[in-house]
């Protein structure tokens, strides 16, 4: 099967974006894909906001691109875009570091006034590192995500069900692009 980086942008550490990326990493997993999860905060931001492209932090990061099959990637929305957190990881990564990928956007946010910061603000900047293939994003409202005592995020069944259906036609778009390499060596 193939290898799924799965990215999350938030700044945040009990980010719901990244827990519902964690979540559906384990959907992923089931199906048979080796996912691989970054939470950009994690990375130094030293190296992120000087554009320090030698950093091993950044180095490693490029790395875990590099050696994807797919890529999702999720952030919240701040001002009707993606985060600056991932603007500042985009950023460093070479232009082409989505070339012959498949990618999964998703995003989070609190009115869905800012549903179409999938299709307006991270697609083009998607497309422009020459992803192969974006599948059908999903925007998910912060009202829809609970978080439990324990740190189990629990998902609203009205969005369960379509992040569900988006995650197995990324896994599917995985599987025929995987198919296709193998068959043409």
């Amino acid at each position: 099967m193939a290898t799924v980086l799965s990215v999350s942008g938030s700044p945040s550490a009990t980010s719901r974006t990244a827990r519902l990326l964690r979540h559906l990493d384990a959907r992923l997993a089931a199906q048979g894909h080796d996912v691989v999860p970054l939470d950009v905060r994690t990375l130094p931001a030293d190296a992120l906001l000087g554009a320090d492209f030698g950093h091993p932090a950044i180095v490693e990061a490029t790395a875990l691109f590099d050696r994807a099959d797919g890529v999702v990637i999720g952030t919240p929305v701040y001002k009707a875009a993606y985060s600056g957190l991932l603007k500042s990881l985009l950023d460093l990564l070479p232009q082409y570091a989505l070339a012959g990928k498949t990618v999964l956007p998703l995003a989070t946010g609190g009115t869905t006034a800012h549903v179409l910061a999938i299709d307006y603000a991270l697609r083009p900047v998607l497309s422009s590192m020459g992803a192969a293939h974006i599948v059908q994003g999903w925007f998910t409202l912060d009202k829809d995500l609970t978080v439990g005592g324990d740190g189990a995020l629990t998902v609203a069944p009205s969005a369960a069900e379509g992040l569900a259906q988006v995650v197995d036609r990324f896994s599917d778009a995985l599987d025929t692009r995987t198919a296709l390499l193998a068959a043409t060596g």
